[in-house]
């Protein structure tokens, strides 16, 4: 950053206080103190402190690190229940914010404009500082097939397979070769700018889907640009700008909202998500449901569709034989990513030197069970509790997820965005139910036989 603008220079932590000096600004309510709104705003600043927790904790002290996951947990555990009541909030008052439309247009593209400079031009992290107790974890031995391509990149600089879950795709290759003519300068390996290149499109890609649910299902412009200014405005996202895994998976799901009313549309989107991340795949049973019986078969046979192709067309690309195939096929999965150790020299959130895995036995039981009610529970379901329960799903992995979980605040931040800026949605229902009741209205006002109006009509009519 300091390449464009000479002598700028902001830690994380004084983005925290400038941050929050302006959110609040913007989007305090002062006339209404106990507001739900300020709640709201309080609750999602509170984040940003377990992060900057975590992170010194990675430069070695592993007493910070310890505290920085602990208030990520208590923070997602309030945030959880927030969720979960959100449908029983019927009152939805709308608070104007404090500054007028043209002002948040202006401080969003400004703010966009400073993350995507600093996401390009920051130098490489530094490698995370593990003890020596960590350090002892040692990885899985490599296949015959892995030990090529390892080989072959061993003078690269290392980087995180797990970071570009487009690694390999057609959207990947071209950015890929743009980002070897411009990683020369300033010392930033080509596959890591590439990353970074792609999480600043997702990202834009999250701001327009902010703006589009705004004006297409809230019917308020203005709310789309509070949600997007703020996407940006949070620590939250300064912090992980340049992490494409963060943000990715994301962007797809807040444009299966736009698209809500189309059930193959919403499966193709939710059908990359899952290839990219595995944690979409619970929302897979929340989103079949609320389409019902009329819709969830055009969702599925687009999601299985997508998830044929990505998994089919990733292991061909990348294996010689069959036995290959069936391999690569299966290792696309990456369930490996749900086990008690990850066999990574990385910090993890349950690890026996911060926490007690068999307590992580518990906490998934009670996932699946919240997993269950809310796809059953109610049994006609509205858009907003296709989102807040959405939400709820997202936040609920981050309690037993392996991988420093509870730091990964931007798979769940836009829905969250929308669930604390969204007007009363009951009108939005799926659109089998759309159909069928705009259907009913129209005989009414015609007054087709057959239904109550036409019925009083030619009871009028006799007496007549």
């Amino acid at each position: 950053m300091e390449s464009i603008l000479r002598g700028y220079s902001v830690t994380p932590a004084t983005w925290f206080y400038l941050s929050l000096l302006l959110i609040v600004a913007v989007y305090f309510r002062f006339s209404r103190l106990w507001s739900l709104r300020n709640f709201d705003l309080g609750l999602l600043l509170s984040t940003s402190p377990g992060l900057l927790l975590v992170e010194a904790g990675n430069e070695g002290d592993q007493t910070l690190r310890t505290v920085g996951y602990t208030w990520l947990f208590a923070v997602s555990a309030v945030l959880l229940v927030r969720l979960l009541m959100d449908t029983a909030l019927t009152r939805r008052p709308q608070f104007a914010q404090n500054l007028n439309g043209a002002g948040m247009a202006f401080l969003c593209i400004c703010t966009f404009v400073f993350l995507t400079a600093q996401a390009i031009t920051k130098p490489p992290a530094k490698p995370v500082v593990v003890t020596q107790d960590e350090a002892a974890v040692t990885e899985p031995a490599p296949t015959p097939d892995e030990v090529a391509p390892k080989a072959a990149v061993a003078s690269a600089p290392p980087v995180n397979p797990a970071s570009n879950p487009l690694a390999g795709s057609l959207i990947s290759t071209p950015v890929e070769i743009v980002a070897e003519h411009l990683a020369t300068r300033d010392g930033v390996p080509p596959e890591v700018l590439a990353v970074r290149i792609l999480a600043t499109v997702a990202h834009l890609a999250v701001v327009l889907g902010l703006l589009s649910v705004g004006q297409r299902l809230f019917g308020d412009p203005l709310a789309g640009w509070a949600m997007a200014t703020l996407y940006l405005l949070l620590p939250c996202t300064a912090y992980g700008v340049g992490e494409l895994n963060h943000v990715f998976p994301a962007a797809l799901i807040v444009w299966a909202f736009v698209a809500y009313r189309k059930p193959a549309v919403s499966g193709v989107l939710l059908g990359l998500a899952c290839g990219s991340m595995f944690f979409p795949l619970f929302l897979l049973p929340l989103w079949a449901a609320f389409y019902g019986r009329r819709g969830w078969m055009k969702f599925a046979a687009a999601l299985g569709c997508v998830m044929c192709v990505l998994v089919g067309g990733r292991a061909l690309m990348t294996s010689v034989d069959a036995n290959s195939f069936l391999r690569q096929a299966i290792g696309t999965l990456d369930v490996a990513r749900l086990a008690f150790r990850s066999g990574e020299n990385v910090p993890l959130f349950w690890d026996e030197g911060t926490f007690f895995s068999i307590y992580r036995i518990p906490i998934i039981v009670a996932y699946f069970a919240m997993l269950f009610s809310v796809t059953v529970w109610p049994r006609h379901k509205t858009v907003e509790h296709l989102l807040a329960h959405s939400a709820a799903i997202i936040v609920g992995t981050q309690f037993w997820f392996t991988q420093q979980g509870g730091v990964y605040l931007l798979w769940y931040l836009p829905l969250v965005l929308m669930v604390v800026f969204r007007p009363r949605l009951a009108h939005l229902r799926p659109p089998a139910l759309e159909a069928s009741a705009q259907a009913t209205s129209t005989r009414v006002l015609s007054g087709t036989p057959g239904t109550r109006a036409g019925s009083t009509a030619g009871k009028l009519h006799l007496f007549r």
